[in-house]
């Protein structure tokens, strides 16, 4: 359960102000199906986030665990940082090209994803935790929660938030999970 909790509460964190939820309220706000498009982001997220924790479960596996847990300790330190820097949404793409609502949003936040930090948070805790499924949900969880109300409330919501403040939240959350791994170690 610890696994499906931290992985929840970090990628939620970590996806407010991110460039997928920019995209959530582009997709929202040209396709104007709430429903079609939260699904479309759980179809995404699932892929990209299975496999995303499929590899660090078994590079985990692969590697001097003593090793790995510096590396993995390490990885989230630097996701610390990297949550520090706002993002900046991608340039619009045509979204005509990828069919209806569904097929847009599958395929944008497929992509959006990969090598975005959420997919390396995604990586690093089922590396930690060794449970592909607990991540899983987890990390998608933590997207839908941040996701979802960007695309039913659009931008009158996500234009109030705090977001220095929740990028320093967060960027503490993931330092104190590195520190929590060497901790351990010791």
């Amino acid at each position: 359960m610890e696994a499906f909790l931290s992985a929840t509460a970090l990628v939620a964190i970590a996806e407010i102000g991110d460039k997928t939820q920019l995209l959530a309220l582009l997709l929202a706000a040209r396709f104007r199906a709430p429903l079609t498009i939260i699904a479309g982001i759980l179809a995404a997220t699932l892929a990209n986030h299975a496999a995303a924790a499929w590899a660090g479960s078994t590079v985990a596996m692969l590697v001097d665990a003593q090793w790995f847990t510096y590396a993995v300790a390490a990885g989230f330190f630097a996701m610390a940082l990297w949550v520090l820097i706002p993002d900046k949404p991608d340039a619009p793409a045509r979204l005509d090209r990828y069919g209806g609502p569904f097929m847009a949003t599958l395929v944008l936040f497929f992509l959006a994803e990969i090598g975005d930090k959420t997919q390396i948070a995604t990586i690093a805790l089922a590396a930690q935790h060794q449970d592909v499924l607990l991540v899983t949900l987890g990390t998608t969880l933590g997207m839908l929660l941040a996701n979802v109300p960007a695309v039913l409330l659009g931008h009158k919501a996500v234009d109030h938030l705090p977001l220095t403040a929740i990028r320093i939240a967060s960027a503490l959350l993931f330092a104190a999970t590195g520190a929590w791994m060497l901790w351990r170690m010791a």
